[in-house]
């Protein structure tokens, strides 16, 4: 099993999204049983809350399936995830302060770096909370935009391990 967890803020509008949408193309790329996909924020002020309504709309109104319910990153979970994908340089600073060596630090990447069309010095998911749907719309289309080079990586460490 390849366990991914994608990190924001509150983990109520970016890191659902981009997990809804990752959990989508896993299912459509036949590696449902071999993925297993989370979110999380990097801090609890939405503990136990589902996700923004408007994620979940502009989520619904693309055909992406969403349960969610808000959790915060915990410093353990390094050792469960292989991979911690940020949606902003932000959470991947935080992210990295929060590991406990270089190993867990090396798991953190940003999700736009799997983007071969974005910014290289702009690799952030914007975040769309104080805005309207319009901002939603946009941090979907760059999740969707990403989502493809992080499947096929992780598509390509599952097939080092089942090689190894």
């Amino acid at each position: 099993m390849y366990r991914v967890c994608f990190v924001c803020t509150g983990n109520i509008c970016r890191s659902p999204m981009a997990e809804a949408v990752f959990r989508a193309q896993v299912r459509d790329a036949g590696l449902d049983g071999l993925v297993e996909v989370d979110s999380a924020g990097t801090g609890g002020w939405h503990l136990g809350e589902p996700a923004d309504p408007r994620t979940a709309a502009v989520l619904e109104g693309a055909g992406y399936p969403l349960t969610h319910v808000a959790r915060q990153f915990e410093p353990e979970w390094f050792e469960r995830y292989d991979l911690v994908v940020a949606l902003d340089e932000g959470h991947a600073a935080e992210l990295r302060a929060l590991a406990r060596n270089s190993g867990e630090a090396a798991k953190v990447r940003l999700l736009r770096s799997y983007d071969p069309d974005a910014d290289p010095d702009d690799l952030d998911v914007p975040d769309p909370y104080y805005g309207g749907r319009q901002g939603f719309t946009a941090c979907l289309e760059m999740v969707e935009a990403a989502v493809p080079g992080l499947l096929s990586e992780v598509a390509a460490a599952l097939d080092v391990r089942e090689a190894g």
